[in-house]
């Protein structure tokens, strides 16, 4: 970041790739370090949050936080208070405890409204987090499955089902049937960024067990993960499993394949990004909440 963009040279990069530099200068005005008063009464009528973070041996994953309406809670400003933290099973449990870079996402499927808030994070003291604002990003409601979240007073707490360095057979039908899925990117200051990606099921292929791919499809020009992509290929990604509450975490190398050979294959991609899986983390009951059926977003490309 300059003074004279929001953006790194990563996302420069890209979006000069994408030829998207004047419509990323136009989304750029919309980037701010503060959250306004619109977005703290947003943030507090949600029920989960995804955080993206580096682990203690520098692997990005993305995971999530779940609650009552009004665990997430912005004091001021530049502050959001979480009512969460990860449990011991999560893979970033131990990046959490301790101050942190954190991207986050809070999301809203029943209005497909979004917004993205990074910078930095440290514990509370009360087993909860504390989010320091450095970018707060609001967001289109493309690619956003319509759905309402349903308390599950039986949820236990979150536990590790499976783990390995690649997907099972059945993580991989889980992966390729998923309609919905949040990616944690780092950029070149040790910022991370964590972002939403949407689609009909079958628009994240598992292409082998250390294999995920999927199409980058238009968004708002900023190219905030491709561009971190650029300069940095780890990654992390969420699967929430929606009906059970629990969720598939993953962490590798993702690289852009920007070939018109690429984009022409999958119908409405205008990139591809692939995955190359080097950790897999199954929770079950990673929050106590289940969801209704989907109603797919009509920007869906079929």
């Amino acid at each position: 970041m300059t003074t004279s963009t929001p953006y790194h040279p990563g996302e420069r990069a890209a979006q000069a790739r994408a030829g998207r530099t004047e419509r990323a200068d136009h989304a750029g005005r919309s980037i701010r370090d503060t959250v306004p008063a619109v977005a703290a009464r947003f943030l507090a009528e949600r029920r989960m949050l995804v955080v993206g973070a580096a682990d203690e041996d520098g692997r990005v994953w993305a995971t999530q936080l779940a609650g009552p309406a009004g665990f997430l809670r912005a004091p001021d400003e530049r502050t959001v208070s979480v009512a969460a933290r990860p449990a011991g099973a999560d893979p970033l449990a131990g990046a959490l405890a301790r101050p942190a870079r954190v991207g986050t996402i809070a999301l809203d499927p029943a209005g497909r409204r979004r917004m993205r808030l990074n910078g930095g994070s440290v514990p509370d003291g009360r087993g909860g987090l504390l989010l320091h604002a450095a970018e707060v990003v609001a967001n289109c409601p493309k690619y956003i499955q319509r759905r309402t979240p349903l308390d599950r007073p039986v949820a236990g707490p979150p536990r590790a089902v499976a783990a390995g360095p690649r997907l099972t057979t059945a993580q991989r039908l889980a992966a390729a049937t998923a309609d919905t899925f949040f990616v944690a990117t780092t950029g070149p200051d040790g910022s991370v960024d964590a972002s939403h990606r949407g689609g009909f099921p079958g628009f994240l292929e598992a292409v082998a067990p250390d294999r995920l791919r999927w199409p980058e499809y238009p968004g708002n020009s900023m190219f905030l993960t491709l561009g971190n992509l650029e300069l940095d290929p780890r990654a992390g990604l969420l699967l929430p499993d929606w009906e059970s509450g629990g969720a598939l975490l993953v962490t590798g190398e993702a690289r852009t394949d920007w070939s018109e050979e690429a984009r022409q294959a999958v119908p409405g991609a205008e990139r591809m990004v692939e995955l190359a899986v080097t950790g897999v983390v199954e929770l079950a009951d990673a929050t106590p909440l289940t969801w209704t059926d989907p109603e797919y977003s009509p920007a869906n490309p079929h």
